[in-house]
């Protein structure tokens, strides 16, 4: 089970945040690991990088279904018409 810790940090004003001494060894993180950091609502998530993380959203947002399949049509017809 997972363990839920909270604290409070005030941000600098460089933007910065500390994440406090007790979190960091709950998760293991040393000087210069990276993590991700996300906005889920009004929160903000801090992970600890994985490899797979690190490179989610590295191509950009997927399409949407609808534009994705009109796209694929639109280059079915466009090669069927040259064929």
């Amino acid at each position: 089970m997972r363990r839920k810790s909270v604290a409070i940090s005030t941000v600098s004003s460089k933007g910065q945040v500390t994440l406090p001494a007790r979190m960091r060894r709950q998760l293991k993180l040393k000087p210069q690991d990276a993590v991700t950091i996300e906005t889920i609502g009004d929160a903000i998530v801090i992970r600890r990088a994985t490899e797979f993380l690190e490179l989610k959203g590295f191509l950009g947002d997927a399409l949407p279904a609808e534009v994705e399949k009109q796209g694929m049509l639109s280059a079915v017809l466009r090669h069927s018409r040259e064929a």
